[in-house]
């Protein structure tokens, strides 16, 4: 992978973590167009995606402050740690599949667009019916809570599939549960930094150990990330400013149209 291919990449990753799309899709989309497809994929994946958490926290930042704040600075139960709890609930699914279904998960990835395409049609549906829901309860919708995070934590642990959005999953699912739009947005935002950061942290010891760099490149990984950073940062804040104005529907199409070109690109 040459140092322009992770630019583009990078930027492909920054721009579509936090719009309902999926990156990983569209990840995977680019390297097949591109001609990277390799063993390096899921390496490469996870540097970006770490990118993208970190600039999670520089947009969320005092979201985030205020909960480390109130869970560590007082023993007694608030409304910090009740939400603290949640997110933990919310990560028991993805950490089940990550733990006892990580090489049938890795196995997905660089398999071809035909299960991409099917993602994001599924993706697309998804989207369209939560925005025609949340527009009939017309802003009856209630916080997240612990029976939710379970819910949505299901929902991200099915979206390790490359084309199915982690996002757009999450958030159509909390809002087919009754959640309010902007508390589920929230809520997905925050609930991947863990799950990623840890398994940055894993794929870190690979790193350091050589066998990675050596297969994908000091250069691209650098590059990848950085690129993923900055859009990130802009994509991050785009999105939360979309789903307050409700257009999800947008996304749905785009997702169909994305998911019926990959569908055919995997069939020819």
């Amino acid at each position: 992978m040459s140092w322009w291919e992770a630019l583009f990449l990078g930027i492909v990753q920054g721009l579509t973590e936090f719009l309902p799309v999926s990156s990983s899709g569209h990840l995977e989309i680019g390297q097949e167009l591109l001609g990277t497809a390799g063993e390096e994929n899921l390496t490469f994946a996870i540097v970006v995606h770490t990118a993208t958490v970190l600039s999670t926290l520089v947009i969320l930042w005092k979201e985030v402050a205020q909960l480390f704040k109130g869970t560590f600075t007082t023993v007694k139960w608030n409304e910090d740690k009740n939400y603290v709890g949640m997110i933990l609930v919310s990560m028991i699914p993805v950490f089940v599949v990550g733990l006892f279904f990580k090489e049938q998960v890795e196995a997905f990835f660089g398999s071809g667009l035909l299960l991409v395409g099917i993602c994001l049609c599924v993706t697309a549906i998804l989207l369209y019916f939560s925005e025609w829901l949340s527009k009939r309860r017309a802003g009856l919708g209630h916080e997240v809570g612990y029976k939710d995070a379970i819910i949505i934590g299901l929902a991200q642990a099915v979206a390790v599939l490359p084309g199915l959005s982690r996002s757009g999953t999450t958030i159509a699912t909390g809002l087919l549960c009754g959640v309010k739009k902007e508390s589920v947005t929230k809520f997905s935002f925050l609930m991947v930094l863990i799950p990623i950061l840890g398994e940055a942290l894993l794929e870190l010891l690979d790193i350091l150990s050589g066998e990675v760099v050596s297969e994908l490149g000091f250069v691209p990984m650098v590059v990848g990330f950085l690129a993923a950073f900055v859009s990130g940062c802009l994509a991050c804040k785009f999105m939360i400013n979309v789903v307050r104005r409700q257009k999800l529907i947008y996304f749905s199409i785009y997702c169909l149209c994305v998911g019926i070109f990959a569908i055919v690109y995997g069939l020819c």
